[in-house]
């Protein structure tokens, strides 16, 4: 299933030709459903130890469209992992403070420290594509931003951060959809904004610019993931199943326990 999504270093990620819909084998939801429960178990366990071992961190980082299904991602995957371990970050238009600083100033900001998962709700990615697109920047600068990235992603897996990198692939029908849907349900609205629809209607230029950035950008150190997004059970077992080989690469250990309490019985 991984090797499915993964983009090789060099390799062109061929976002429009992947099926949105693809089940990566996972066949059936009660299937997919049945291998998350399995998947969220483990990394409850294997963020425990990575919390002890406070050695190493992991990243995940969640690009796509609007309405592709980031926070839902957040919501599946992580539900009942303990909060003291985890931190999520989300990055919106950057404040006066931060546009005073370099870009990645921010971002270098929130990341985990060791012995956490970092969850990155859109990230530093979006310096490239929405600076790309809204064109808030001369070409010049974004297009020497890829370079920038690649080589501040490998210093953070230097320094015992594992990078997972993923892009949700939504399709135009779902993403019209979803994005009916929140007009529709008042608990919803509140995610909607009419600037939604000046995105949705640029959707295949959006979809190019991350084509050319994932390219640039999947490395030996932080590959890219392509995933298919359509189908929330696929969606969400397939980040479980990243997070979970991740961590167990990592493989953290809990650290021995002080000698002589073996067989120690409290009064």
């Amino acid at each position: 299933m991984i090797q499915r999504m993964r983009i090789g270093p060099g390799e062109k990620p061929r976002i429009a030709a992947r099926d949105p819909r693809d089940d990566l084998g996972l066949r059936d939801k009660a299937r997919a459903h049945a291998r998350l429960e399995e998947l969220k178990a483990r990394i409850e366990v294997l963020q425990q130890r990575l919390y002890a071992e406070a050695r190493h961190s992991v990243l995940l980082v969640l690009q796509g469209l609007d309405a592709s299904g980031k926070d839902g991602v957040v919501r599946s995957v992580f539900a009942g992992v303990n909060p003291q371990g985890c931190r999520v970050a989300s990055f919106k238009a950057p404040t006066s403070t931060e546009l005073a600083h370099d870009y990645l100033w921010r971002v270098h900001a929130v990341l985990p420290a060791r012995g956490e998962i970092g969850i990155f709700n859109r990230s530093h990615y979006e310096d490239v594509v929405a600076v790309r697109m809204l064109e808030l920047a001369p070409e010049r600068v974004w297009r020497r931003r890829p370079g920038h990235i690649v080589a501040w992603e490998r210093m953070l897996a230097d320094e015992g951060t594992s990078i997972v990198k993923v892009f949700l692939n939504v399709s135009k029908d779902e993403q019209r959809r979803r994005l009916q849907e929140r007009v529709d349900d008042p608990e919803k609205r509140w995610k909607f904004r009419r600037d939604d629809l000046a995105v949705r209607a640029r959707f295949d230029e959006y979809l190019a610019a991350y084509e050319d950035v994932i390219e640039q950008t999947s490395s030996e150190h932080a590959p890219w993931h392509v995933v298919p997004a359509d189908r929330n059970w696929v969606k969400a077992t397939a980040v479980a199943g990243l997070l979970v080989d991740a961590l167990e690469r990592v493989d953290p250990k809990l650290p021995e326990p002080e000698s002589g309490i073996e067989g120690l019985r409290i009064e």
